[in-house]
Protein backbone atom coordinates (compact mmCIF):
# COMPACT_ATOMS: atom_id res chain seq x y z
CA UNK A 1 0.00 0.00 0.00
CA UNK A 2 1.55 3.30 -1.09
CA UNK A 3 0.96 6.86 0.20
CA UNK A 4 -1.78 7.56 -2.35
CA UNK A 5 -3.69 4.47 -1.26
CA UNK A 6 -3.39 5.46 2.40
CA UNK A 7 -4.59 8.99 1.63
CA UNK A 8 -7.50 7.69 -0.43
CA UNK A 9 -8.42 5.24 2.32
CA UNK A 10 -8.39 8.03 4.92
CA UNK A 11 -10.51 10.28 2.70
CA UNK A 12 -13.03 7.50 2.01
CA UNK A 13 -13.51 6.90 5.74
CA UNK A 14 -13.64 10.61 6.67
CA UNK A 15 -15.67 11.88 3.69
CA UNK A 16 -18.99 11.34 5.46
CA UNK A 17 -17.87 13.73 8.19
CA UNK A 18 -16.37 16.44 6.01
CA UNK A 19 -18.62 19.46 5.71
CA UNK A 20 -18.28 23.22 5.48
CA UNK A 21 -19.64 23.89 8.97
CA UNK A 22 -17.29 21.40 10.57
CA UNK A 23 -14.34 22.95 8.74
CA UNK A 24 -15.26 26.48 9.81
CA UNK A 25 -15.93 25.39 13.38
CA UNK A 26 -12.57 23.66 13.50
CA UNK A 27 -10.75 26.82 12.45
CA UNK A 28 -12.73 29.09 14.75
CA UNK A 29 -12.25 26.80 17.76
CA UNK A 30 -8.48 27.09 17.59
CA UNK A 31 -8.67 30.82 16.90
CA UNK A 32 -10.89 31.33 19.98
CA UNK A 33 -8.34 29.52 22.14
CA UNK A 34 -5.45 31.79 21.23
CA UNK A 35 -7.29 35.12 21.17
CA UNK A 36 -5.66 37.62 23.53
CA UNK A 37 -8.73 39.52 24.73
CA UNK A 38 -12.00 38.45 26.30
CA UNK A 39 -14.21 40.09 23.66
CA UNK A 40 -12.41 38.33 20.84
CA UNK A 41 -12.53 34.99 22.67
CA UNK A 42 -16.30 35.34 23.02
CA UNK A 43 -16.87 36.45 19.42
CA UNK A 44 -14.81 33.58 18.00
CA UNK A 45 -16.54 31.16 20.42
CA UNK A 46 -19.98 32.29 19.25
CA UNK A 47 -19.03 31.80 15.60
CA UNK A 48 -17.50 28.40 16.39
CA UNK A 49 -20.62 27.26 18.29
CA UNK A 50 -22.88 28.37 15.41
CA UNK A 51 -20.85 26.34 12.93
CA UNK A 52 -20.76 23.28 15.15
CA UNK A 53 -24.48 23.53 15.82
CA UNK A 54 -25.08 23.13 12.09
CA UNK A 55 -22.48 20.34 11.92
CA UNK A 56 -24.08 18.40 14.80
CA UNK A 57 -27.48 18.80 13.19
CA UNK A 58 -26.19 17.00 10.08
CA UNK A 59 -24.86 14.20 12.34
CA UNK A 60 -28.18 13.89 14.18
CA UNK A 61 -26.56 14.89 17.51
CA UNK A 62 -29.51 16.91 18.78
CA UNK A 63 -28.20 17.54 22.30
CA UNK A 64 -24.99 18.95 20.82
CA UNK A 65 -27.01 21.13 18.44
CA UNK A 66 -29.15 22.49 21.29
CA UNK A 67 -26.12 23.18 23.49
CA UNK A 68 -24.45 25.05 20.62
CA UNK A 69 -27.51 27.28 20.22
CA UNK A 70 -27.36 28.13 23.92
CA UNK A 71 -23.61 28.75 23.63
CA UNK A 72 -24.11 31.25 20.80
CA UNK A 73 -26.70 33.17 22.81
CA UNK A 74 -24.60 33.19 25.98
CA UNK A 75 -21.42 34.25 24.18
CA UNK A 76 -23.14 37.17 22.45
CA UNK A 77 -24.93 38.31 25.62
CA UNK A 78 -21.73 38.06 27.63
CA UNK A 79 -19.79 39.91 24.93
CA UNK A 80 -22.30 42.73 24.72
CA UNK A 81 -23.60 43.10 28.26
CA UNK A 82 -21.29 41.74 30.93
CA UNK A 83 -19.45 44.53 32.67
CA UNK A 84 -21.55 47.29 31.10
CA UNK A 85 -22.94 49.70 33.71
CA UNK A 86 -26.67 49.23 34.28
CA UNK A 87 -26.99 46.33 31.88
CA UNK A 88 -25.24 43.44 33.55
CA UNK A 89 -27.78 42.93 36.34
CA UNK A 90 -30.05 40.82 34.18
CA UNK A 91 -27.23 38.69 32.71
CA UNK A 92 -26.88 36.17 35.61
CA UNK A 93 -30.65 35.42 35.68
CA UNK A 94 -30.60 34.98 31.88
CA UNK A 95 -27.68 32.58 32.19
CA UNK A 96 -29.46 30.70 34.98
CA UNK A 97 -32.56 30.41 32.77
CA UNK A 98 -30.50 29.24 29.80
CA UNK A 99 -28.81 26.66 32.03
CA UNK A 100 -32.25 25.40 33.05
CA UNK A 101 -33.22 25.25 29.36
CA UNK A 102 -29.98 23.32 28.67
CA UNK A 103 -30.89 20.82 31.39
CA UNK A 104 -34.40 20.38 29.94
CA UNK A 105 -33.01 19.98 26.42
CA UNK A 106 -30.51 17.43 27.67
CA UNK A 107 -33.34 15.38 29.16
CA UNK A 108 -35.51 15.81 26.04
CA UNK A 109 -32.73 14.80 23.64
CA UNK A 110 -31.04 12.29 25.95
CA UNK A 111 -28.69 9.93 24.14
CA UNK A 112 -26.60 8.57 27.03
CA UNK A 113 -22.99 9.54 27.54
CA UNK A 114 -22.80 11.94 24.55
CA UNK A 115 -25.64 13.96 26.07
CA UNK A 116 -24.00 13.94 29.51
CA UNK A 117 -20.70 15.16 28.07
CA UNK A 118 -22.43 17.93 26.10
CA UNK A 119 -24.38 19.04 29.17
CA UNK A 120 -21.33 19.22 31.46
CA UNK A 121 -19.34 20.96 28.72
CA UNK A 122 -22.12 23.53 28.35
CA UNK A 123 -22.26 24.08 32.11
CA UNK A 124 -18.50 24.73 32.29
CA UNK A 125 -18.63 27.02 29.25
CA UNK A 126 -21.52 28.94 30.86
CA UNK A 127 -19.38 29.53 33.94
CA UNK A 128 -16.53 30.64 31.66
CA UNK A 129 -18.67 33.22 29.90
CA UNK A 130 -19.64 34.78 33.22
CA UNK A 131 -15.99 35.55 34.04
CA UNK A 132 -14.69 39.03 33.33
CA UNK A 133 -11.03 37.94 33.44
CA UNK A 134 -9.53 35.98 30.52
CA UNK A 135 -7.47 33.47 32.55
CA UNK A 136 -10.30 31.95 34.62
CA UNK A 137 -12.38 31.99 31.44
CA UNK A 138 -9.71 29.99 29.63
CA UNK A 139 -9.43 27.45 32.48
CA UNK A 140 -13.17 26.82 32.43
CA UNK A 141 -13.18 26.62 28.62
CA UNK A 142 -10.39 24.04 28.93
CA UNK A 143 -12.66 21.86 31.10
CA UNK A 144 -15.54 22.43 28.70
CA UNK A 145 -13.37 21.41 25.73
CA UNK A 146 -12.41 18.18 27.47
CA UNK A 147 -16.10 17.35 27.98
CA UNK A 148 -16.96 18.25 24.40
CA UNK A 149 -14.06 16.05 23.31
CA UNK A 150 -15.86 13.14 24.98
CA UNK A 151 -19.09 14.09 23.19
CA UNK A 152 -17.39 14.32 19.82
CA UNK A 153 -15.57 11.04 20.28
CA UNK A 154 -18.84 9.30 21.13
CA UNK A 155 -20.92 10.82 18.28
CA UNK A 156 -18.17 10.32 15.71
CA UNK A 157 -17.49 13.96 14.84
CA UNK A 158 -14.02 13.99 13.30
CA UNK A 159 -14.13 17.79 13.02
CA UNK A 160 -15.43 18.23 16.55
CA UNK A 161 -12.75 16.02 18.09
CA UNK A 162 -10.01 17.66 16.03
CA UNK A 163 -11.35 21.08 17.02
CA UNK A 164 -11.33 20.10 20.69
CA UNK A 165 -7.72 18.97 20.49
CA UNK A 166 -6.72 22.21 18.74
CA UNK A 167 -8.78 24.33 21.13
CA UNK A 168 -7.18 22.62 24.13
CA UNK A 169 -3.78 23.20 22.54
CA UNK A 170 -4.59 26.89 21.91
CA UNK A 171 -5.93 27.38 25.45
CA UNK A 172 -2.84 25.80 26.98
CA UNK A 173 -0.62 28.07 24.87
CA UNK A 174 -2.58 31.14 25.98
CA UNK A 175 -2.56 30.05 29.64
CA UNK A 176 1.19 29.41 29.59
CA UNK A 177 1.84 32.67 27.75
CA UNK A 178 0.02 34.59 30.49
CA UNK A 179 1.92 32.78 33.25
CA UNK A 180 5.27 33.48 31.55
CA UNK A 181 4.36 37.15 31.08
CA UNK A 182 3.64 37.52 34.80
CA UNK A 183 6.84 35.69 35.71
CA UNK A 184 9.09 38.08 33.77
CA UNK A 185 7.47 41.34 34.90
CA UNK A 186 9.84 43.46 37.00
CA UNK A 187 8.76 43.87 40.63
CA UNK A 188 8.26 47.59 40.21
CA UNK A 189 5.66 47.14 37.47
CA UNK A 190 3.48 44.81 39.55
CA UNK A 191 2.57 47.49 42.05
Amino acid sequence: MNAVDVLYSWYASAAAHLDLFGSLGLSLGFIAGVMPRRDRILLASAACAACFGAHYLTLGALTGTAMCAISVMQSLVSLRCLGMPGRSGWVPPLFAASTLVAACLTVATWNGWPSACAAVGTLLATAARLNAAPQPMRLLFLGASLCWGGHNLLVGSVFGLTCDVLTIFGLVIALLRAVQTRAIEPDGLRA
